[in-house]
């Protein structure tokens, strides 16, 4: 049986085929795959290749096959401009004695100044016409976004790598729907479902600790690391509710202010784990004017730090109802935050009135609802939104509407389609 391949191993594959014209960038959460797709497509691209681990601090080599001969994989002990630029120079003499070649640079924002040198080589590779293809990864977004759209402006071509969908971890690992929503969309946790402590353990020590220490704080500027820290334990407590920036102040006993704590929520989406949802409005708003909606992003995030079991989950009906909603959430932001997108992705309240979820692509709007229960209740806040705005669609996802398999099975854009 073949490995499951994402989608984006495709993709990335046909660009590899086409002549370089862009820098490639694979950027999102940790451990989505991105080395895994990018291993994927080098063994079946007729192109020699080197893979550079940035953030490995031994020296070791090993190869991986490729369809045309074998790719070489080293993690370098030196990490600066002054290494990135010896490495493409073998790089570039070997796209030119060969006719193509593949150089890859993994966790590439922990080179320092490391978009302005890539300028360089690459502009001067434009110039003489190397058949170069060079292909970054990285897992800390905000830091790639902010040295790709700076000094690498029309140079690269994104590839945006997501927390793993329903579909993707049905396919690859079996998972059924309850699995899905309580364990979450974590590949390299999907062998540990069976034993509890160690998937715990897995989740907030492999994922969680290091996304924080190793992206956000190492490669950011936060001047209350335990600040940020606890406003990320408390969006994963509160996932599914509407909080106050005032209130998450007054829970979380800290000097800060609300641009700090937004700011902070801006990081934590940036890598994956909690995003606020704003609230829509109907029209041009302050980013900040509303109390945000928070979100993990995988529920597993939520559910390893809750002290429930799966069962014990399952049998409480609000817990369970958050953690239901919380994945309809993560499923929207994901699929709607691709690199080309323009979807955004609200909540919206008026008064005792509320609907779980808005899309929103330009004048377009989706209003969605999301039930978990059995127990029918009417749906005044759809309603209301309704009349006050007019939506191309109006969803309800669960009991009496679209089943939350069948939901979590498309991405945003599709309810923009003709449904």
């Amino acid at each position: 049986m073949a490995p499951f391949q994402r989608p984006q191993v495709a993709t990335l594959y046909r660009r590899l085929t086409e002549p370089p014209r862009q820098l490639i960038a694979l950027f999102g959460p940790r451990q989505t795959g991105k080395t895994t797709i990018v291993r994927q497509a080098l063994r079946q691209i007729d192109l020699e290749s080197r893979y550079l681990a940035v953030d490995e601090p031994d020296s070791t080599e090993f190869r991986v096959p490729s369809a045309a001969t074998e790719a070489t994989f080293l993690a370098p002990q030196v990490r600066d401009a002054e290494w990135l630029v010896r490495h493409w120079e073998e790089a570039r003499r070997e796209a030119e004695q060969l006719g193509g070649f593949v150089l890859v640079f993994d966790e590439i924002q922990k080179v320092p100044q490391w978009s302005e040198t890539i300028k360089g080589l690459w502009d001067a590779d434009r110039a003489r016409g190397c058949p170069l293809h060079v292909v970054i990864l990285g897992s800390a977004p905000l830091l790639m976004q902010s040295g790709l759209s700076e000094s690498l402006a029309g140079r690269f071509e994104p590839i945006r790598v997501t927390h793993w969908s329903f579909a993707e971890m049905a396919e690859a690992f079996g998972f059924d729907l309850l699995t899905y929503i309580y364990f979450g969309g974590y590949p390299g946790a999907a062998s540990l479902v069976r034993e509890p402590d160690r998937w715990h353990d897995y989740i907030l020590g492999a994922l969680v600790e290091p996304n924080i220490e190793r992206d956000l704080l190492a490669m950011t500027r936060v001047d209350k690391p335990a600040l940020l820290k606890r406003l990320f334990e408390l969006g994963a407590d509160c996932s599914g509710q509407i909080l106050s920036y005032n209130k998450m102040l007054g829970q979380l006993q800290d000097a800060g202010n609300t641009t700090t704590l937004a700011r902070y929520l801006d990081l934590l989406a940036s890598a994956g784990l909690l995003a606020g949802l704003q609230q829509y409005r109907g029209g041009p708003a302050s980013r900040r004017a509303s109390s945000p909606k928070l979100n993990v992003l995988n529920t597993a995030l939520m559910t390893a730090g809750s002290g429930y079991s799966f069962a014990e989950a399952q049998a409480d009906r609000s817990f369970w109802g958050r953690i239901v909603e919380s994945a309809v959430g993560a499923h929207l932001f994901n699929t709607a935050n691709t690199a080309a997108s323009d979807i955004r992705l609200h909540y919206w309240r008026d008064g005792a009135h509320e609907v779980d979820f808005v899309l929103q692509r330009g004048a377009r709007i989706v209003a969605i609802e999301v039930k978990s229960g059995a127990i029918r209740m009417p749906l005044r806040g759809m309603d209301e939104f309704k009349r006050c705005f007019s939506p191309r669609h109006s969803l309800l996802v669960g009991e009496d509407g679209i089943p939350f398999n069948e939901f979590l099975s498309v991405p945003a854009h599709y309810w923009f389609e003709e449904v």
